[in-house]
């Protein structure tokens, strides 16, 4: 009788949910671009282009995000009203750049996106970044007005997509948009082959074993000019898509890419909560960033491990729990704030972590010799510092690619992303 009840009210909660969705959306997206500039200390946006894409992948109940994940937060208000009506944490490159040496000698400008469903009236989209308390602080706003003929709704790009693995209805999965860079026409047949690996991959390792049915995936078949990617400390430069390149901020691994415009425009041809770029490469490297995109290459030994990792930057929010890299940060974690990353911690505020999930008796922080003893613990070293940030497992794939597991916390925050775009 109790699981009836339950049941039911389910039902009732989701039905109004989706009533609300109706009442003030269309099925279909609302796509903000913008300009995002500044240096070290200060931080400017500047509207480029508002468009309409013919697709919506998000939830149509979950529209206010309820994690707070991101250095940055869209806020959507019907104008009318005043009342919210969607909002969603994000990070971005110029995030990681301001904390760069680069950053405190010269300024830049970055390509950036906001998406969210179509507002069936007058709406206001509000931005919004972290400032140096943690707090998020107001900084742009647009105002969307439906009849406002510069709104442009025909796509800049098209190219076919392809299904990889399909579960159900958009809105009710977590939707992965794969995009290839490197491939040429010659080589689609090799991009049909890596996206069927890349989800033979993904499903391989808990928790998105055991949630495959929660998930959609697709690709898109967009050649490249030339085979490959840039390589710019090798002079190697090539004609590609998406405009990869190796050397993210002169860090060798680090593998992304500026041009986000054509990584929208090309993501448009399906319905997607997540992008993942595939870069036809055996070279070492890959990146995410949290609702922006994630990128793998498709050739080197370690690409499985790389591919799922990086799912988890840009996908569940999970922050890198490594500290022995020659990324080009400084002061990415501030010791006087708690991250907003699920899996690491100053001790801030740990209480908003994962001190729950602690054995009694358990130190705080646990010494790793100690490591058999608990399987989570606090374990000084993250977060690129080796001290004064902590993570919950002595090893994760969050921290190296030796095992082939995720910890008790990067599992539980994985799965509570699944769930809140599926159900």
């Amino acid at each position: 009788m109790k699981k009836q009840i339950l049941f039911i009210l389910f039902v009732v909660v989701t039905a109004r949910s989706q009533a609300q969705f109706d009442r003030w959306f269309y099925p279909q997206t609302l796509r903000i671009d913008y300009i995002h500039a500044g240096n070290h200390d200060s931080e400017s946006y500047y509207l480029s282009e508002v468009k309409t894409e013919p697709f919506w992948a998000g939830s149509e109940v979950n529209l206010a995000d309820t994690f707070f994940y991101g250095h940055y937060y869209l806020k959507l208000f019907d104008r009318s009203t005043d009342s919210l009506i969607y909002s969603r944490g994000y990070s971005t490159l110029f995030m990681e750049w301001q904390t760069t040496e680069e950053a405190k000698t010269m300024s830049r400008a970055f390509h950036e996106t906001v998406v969210m469903p179509l507002p069936k009236k007058e709406a206001v989209a509000v931005l919004f970044s972290r400032d140096s308390k943690g707090v998020f602080t107001e900084r742009f706003r647009v105002e969307y007005h439906p009849q406002d003929y510069f709104i442009r709704p025909e796509p800049s790009i098209v190219f076919p997509s392809f299904d990889v693995h399909l579960s159900g209805e958009p809105s009710r999965k977590v939707d992965v948009v794969i995009l290839p860079d490197g491939y040429t026409e010659a080589e689609m047949g090799l991009f049909i082959s890596d996206c069927k690996r890349f989800a033979d991959i993904l499903f391989s390792f808990e928790p998105y074993q055991s949630y495959k049915d929660h998930f959609n995936i697709r690709g898109i078949l967009a050649p490249s000019w030339d085979s490959g990617n840039d390589i710019p400390a090798g002079t190697l430069w090539k004609r590609t898509i998406l405009n990869t390149s190796y050397y993210t901020f002169d860090s060798e691994r680090y593998c992304m890419t500026y041009d986000n415009k054509s990584v929208r425009d090309l993501a448009a041809n399906a319905p997607y909560d997540q992008i993942y770029i595939l870069v036809n490469s055996d070279k070492y490297g890959g990146g995410a960033i949290y609702n922006h995109y994630s990128v793998c290459i498709n050739g080197n030994l370690s690409a499985a491990s790389i591919l799922v990792h990086e799912f988890g930057h840009g996908f569940a929010g999970l922050g890198d729990e490594y500290y022995n890299s020659e990324v080009a940060y400084s002061d990415f974690y501030p010791e006087n704030i708690e991250p907003w990353e699920p899996n690491l911690t100053t001790l801030i505020d740990f209480d908003k972590k994962w001190k729950n999930l602690l054995l009694p008796g358990t130190p705080i922080p646990t010494p790793a010799s100690l490591r058999s003893d608990y399987k989570t613990g606090v374990y000084e070293g993250g977060g690129y510092v080796a001290k004064g940030v902590y993570r919950p497992a002595y090893d994760c794939l969050m921290n190296s690619f030796t095992g082939n597991s995720f910890c008790e916390v990067c599992t539980g925050a994985i799965i509570k992303m699944i769930l809140f775009y599926s159900e």
